[in-house]
């Protein structure tokens, strides 16, 4: 298990392969559709400097709140493939050094990751609660009223978050090998009919 203290640097994130279990402590920020394309389109909000050397995580957490603050009860992943069209800009533009979700993401994204120095972790699906457990406490939630709870951009502070490096800095992909072995296969089926 590999440690990484958010923010993080360069040398860092370019030490990280394919296949690398880490633990994630420290301060990330959640992003969905409506977060990637505000950040996409320009927008340069008052929160810029705290992406700078972090994770953003495709993620809609479950929250209520508690006294002055929130309470995360589910941050579990979403589907990442929605962020496609944006997510190669974003980390070019804002300094982010890895991107948190599931299901992987496309050629575009793989080659900002390796420009620029970025990985992309895989998060367990359908584990909302054990990715809550890390989460320790809510720093900020920015873009709440203009956006609403799941897209709203959540700064959280965690310590211990699972995760697995599935896309690297160096050009490589689980998610490439695994389709590309599944196509191989479903060939080879065909072929023996």
């Amino acid at each position: 298990m590999i440690r990484i203290d958010l923010p993080t640097d360069d040398r860092t994130v370019r030490g990280l392969k394919c296949g690398d279990y880490v633990e994630i402590f420290g301060v990330l920020m959640t992003g969905r559709d409506a977060a990637h394309s505000y950040l996409f389109k320009q927008h340069r909000p008052e929160f810029v400097d705290r992406l700078k050397g972090t994770f953003i995580y495709h993620c809609g957490p479950v929250v209520k709140r508690a006294g002055d603050g929130w309470k995360v009860l589910s941050a579990g992943p979403t589907t990442s493939t929605r962020e496609e069209p944006f997510q190669a800009k974003v980390i070019a533009d804002y300094g982010i050094k890895g991107v948190i979700g599931k299901g992987g993401m496309g050629q575009k994204t793989l080659d900002a990751l390796k420009e620029f120095g970025a990985v992309y972790l895989s998060a367990v699906g359908g584990a909302g609660a054990l990715a809550a457990a890390s989460v320790k406490k809510v720093r900020n939630v920015y873009l709440l009223d203009e956006m609403g709870v799941p897209d709203a951009f959540w700064e959280l502070e965690v310590e211990a978050f699972p995760a697995i490096v599935t896309m690297d800095a160096h050009g490589e992909s689980l998610h490439k090998k695994v389709q590309a072995d599944s196509e191989r296969v479903f060939k080879e089926l065909i072929e023996q009919k």
